[in-house]
């Protein structure tokens, strides 16, 4: 088994300021960071609404997926940590949209706050492929 480590950038400036990846494969593991609904310009995607954020999030996390080899159905791990989860049901049906027929393992947890106070979900992604 090849279990050489492949780090997958996004050229965020955060990624070499904390010192993380967008996502980290080894071998047929990969790993997505916790992801925010900011485009690459660094503008806020869907502020003030959980529903648009959760769906630009799992875009995001589908196209590094995609240059580390893999698509959402070989996901099988999502953690969502959430703002305000009494919101629960709009981050669950974009959530629903694209893993429900996966139906990988999920958690969400709410947290206090994220980064930035306009992200209202972050979520992070385990993958594995043959």
């Amino acid at each position: 088994m090849n279990n050489k480590r492949i780090n997958y950038a996004s050229g965020a400036s955060w990624e070499d300021i904390v010192g993380y990846s967008r996502a980290v494969r080894v071998g047929n593991v990969i790993e997505v960071t916790g992801t925010v609904a900011v485009d690459d310009n660094g503008a806020v995607v869907g502020k003030e609404n959980p529903y648009e954020q959760t769906t630009f999030i799992i875009q995001k996390i589908e196209t590094v997926l995609h240059r580390a080899g893999a698509t959402l159905h070989d996901v099988v791990r999502t953690r969502m940590f959430v703002t305000d989860i009494s919101k629960w049901e709009l981050y669950g049906k974009a959530h629903g949209e694209f893993f429900g027929t996966i139906k990988p393992c999920t958690t969400m947890v709410e947290v206090s706050r994220l980064i930035s106070p306009d992200y209202l979900i972050e979520i992070e992604a385990t993958a594995i492929v043959d």
